[in-house]
């Protein structure tokens, strides 16, 4: 039973994700622009928006990073230069900063949207959802460095790069790569794959809106009226 379960979850789970993902985003776009934004609730309360909000969106840009290099960058690209147990520990010390400060600002942004009756009259259930998960997820995350620090050898942070390369590459076999290891880790990334299957529903699909665009537009004409 504890074996069907793994290759479900982590074996199976991973690509109905990924494909929930793509292809829900894919649909919002075609067929619901008008709901791709971000929705500030900046206008209706400023305090404490600014700091709760710099604290978060700079944490969690850190973590999103950290963990696409972190899980997808193959062994032999960093061998040369350190080790498995140094890059865990670089990844300690940076990710526990920016978990922190991830943690600090979400806890309160969460507070406002679910405690201010301005915010919360323009709140839907999946925008006081999605700052919850996202908030407990970073938890999580912060959690696994108490077991992480009981092995600093590195062992377990390539069995879960090693997990996640082979889900991307599409190789048999991925979910014994989670065999034994601890319930925080699979905890965490259960969760981490449940946030791309919510994210195509809620407001994180304003991440993908960069404005690339804006460094290559046109000077515009302004002319004094006469």
């Amino acid at each position: 039973m504890m074996s069907y379960l793994n290759t479900l979850i982590f074996g199976i789970y991973p690509y109905i994700a990924l494909v929930v993902l793509f292809v829900g985003t894919w649909a919002r776009y075609d067929h619901g622009q008008f709901t791709w934004r971000a929705q500030s609730s900046q206008i209706l309360r400023k305090k404490n928006m600014v700091m709760a909000s710099v604290l978060f969106h700079v944490g969690i840009l850190v973590i999103f990073f950290g963990h696409l290099v972190g899980l997808l960058t193959p062994h032999f690209m960093y061998a040369p230069f350190m080790s498995a147990g140094t890059k865990q520990v670089m990844a300690i010390v940076v990710g526990g900063i920016a978990g922190v400060m991830c943690l600090a600002g979400g806890l309160m942004l969460a507070y406002r949207r679910l405690t201010d009756p301005r915010v919360q009259a323009s709140s839907t259930f999946a925008d006081n959802m999605i700052i919850v998960v996202l908030v407990v997820q970073v938890a999580l995350g912060l959690l696994t460095i108490l077991p992480t620090l009981g092995h600093l050898d590195g062992g377990t942070m390539m069995r879960l790069a090693s997990w996640a390369q082979s889900i991307f590459t599409f190789q048999g076999g991925a979910a014994d790569y989670m065999v034994g290891v601890h319930w925080i880790y699979k905890l965490h990334m259960f969760l981490g794959l449940t946030i791309f299957v919510l994210f195509p529903f809620t407001r994180l699909v304003h991440m993908l809106s960069v404005p690339l665009e804006y460094f290559g537009r046109k000077y515009q004409v302004v002319r004094k009226r006469a």
